[in-house]
């Protein structure tokens, strides 16, 4: 089997991704690799020439200036059709069984080949209009080409593959996508754990950490939809009820920084892809009792699958697919989107009462990543796939 995976982005330069994107892109590099280990002959088309960039900056500024209202250029019919023809080009000389991407429509919009096409993503874009702030400002022409050329690219598709139900059910209700050219395939962490980890190392683990002061982390590159606030209030009542606790932000830190209480813990934003990042990022985690991400609004936050694989149970919300990662008193809890401090509170201080729940928690956190939420389970389920496919 040869597989040509394609992104418009170097897909093998993190030092150019923005810290935005560094979620989505390491994950489509960890798919690549996954792949790969599988014995699969893959190829990469990455790092497409940006074209058009003139015409572009004049739209932008036409709608941003006349209207106040976002133009985006990855949505532009004219920049779509050249990706698509940079990427028909490169593959007349790959000639491959396969074509992957996980980028979304852009480079596939255009992409007339005989081969199959499968689109590997979080979820459709048309999902998260009105409901991801910068898709929520949308110029009328930006709205438009969306959903036309998301539409063209997923017929075009012969597979589909989601990250979770809820982003399946979402291609289904707005683009009537029949159900039998979706599949659903978790997310792995954007690290693995090499040699595999074993359950006594998790033991020691979990066991290691302080039973007197209660860890929380909070990961999150937008403070406000990510529940930043909301976060900091769950901290601040578990404090004044008594309970020894440290809150860590790690990402984007609110613009209060300087008036936050002694028990919070401003980190900032940590760069993985260094290896004094990583091992620092490592600690954290390993050293936390819970991950708490009070999120507003997500499709499947890879930190989640990341605390699991160290054995740290996940506080977050019932919204996206994050259903499809955490599984209620299994690997962590979810909550409503109108729920307020005190049910977080009530829940946290509930299960530290009887540390040995707390444990089991956290052991059963970590088997959930080592079973289903790995690369590993990921690249396998998606050979088949692939195979069945050709």
């Amino acid at each position: 089997m040869k597989i040509a995976y394609i992104t418009t982005y170097d897909l093998m330069d993190s030092s150019k991704w923005l810290k935005s994107n560094q979620g989505n892109y390491g994950s489509s590099r960890y798919i690549f690799n996954s792949l790969k280990s599988q014995n699969i002959n893959i190829e990469c088309i990455h790092n497409l020439q940006k074209k058009y960039a003139a015409i572009s900056r004049l739209k932008w500024t036409f709608y941003r200036q006349v209207f106040q209202q976002d133009y985006y250029s990855w949505a532009e019919s004219l920049i779509c059709r050249n990706y698509s023809q940079q990427i028909k080009d490169k593959l007349a000389k790959i000639n491959p069984d396969i074509i992957v991407s996980p980028e979304g429509f852009t480079p596939i919009a255009y992409l007339d080949s005989p081969q199959p096409l499968v689109l590997w993503i979080d979820t459709v874009i048309a999902s998260l209009v009105e409901y991801y702030p910068y898709l929520s400002n949308l110029c009328y022409e930006t709205k438009n080409n969306i959903y036309l050329l998301e539409k063209r690219a997923l017929q075009q598709c012969q597979t589909i593959i989601f990250t979770s139900e809820w982003a399946a059910q979402e291609a289904i209700k707005i683009y009537h996508i029949p159900e039998e050219k979706i599949k659903v395939i978790p997310r792995g962490a954007n690290f693995e754990i090499y040699p595999g980890r074993s359950i006594n190392d998790i033991n020691t683990i979990i066991k290691s950490r302080d039973r007197t002061k209660i860890k929380l982390t909070y990961v999150g590159i937008d403070w406000q939809r990510k529940g930043g606030n909301l976060t900091l209030e769950i901290a601040k009542e578990l404090h004044d009820g008594g309970l020894d606790i440290e809150l860590r932000i790690i990402g984007d830190l609110p613009k209060n920084i300087h008036t936050l209480p002694d028990f919070v813990n401003p980190i900032g934003y940590i760069n993985k892809s260094t290896p004094e990042g990583k091992k620092y990022y490592y600690h954290l985690l390993a050293d936390s009792h819970f991950l708490i991400l009070p999120t507003q609004a997500d499709i499947t936050p890879n930190v989640l699958i990341e605390a699991n694989a160290f054995g740290v149970p996940c506080i977050s919300t019932c919204i996206g697919g994050i259903p499809t990662i955490i599984k209620n008193n299994l690997n962590g809890k979810l909550f409503n989107i109108d729920d307020v401090a005190t049910n977080y509170c009530d829940y946290i201080t509930h299960i530290l009462q009887d540390y040995s729940n707390y444990e089991e928690l956290a052991i059963n956190s970590f088997y959930e990543y080592q079973n289903r939420l790995n690369w590993r389970v990921a690249a396998n389920t998606a050979k088949q796939i692939f195979t069945d496919l050709i």
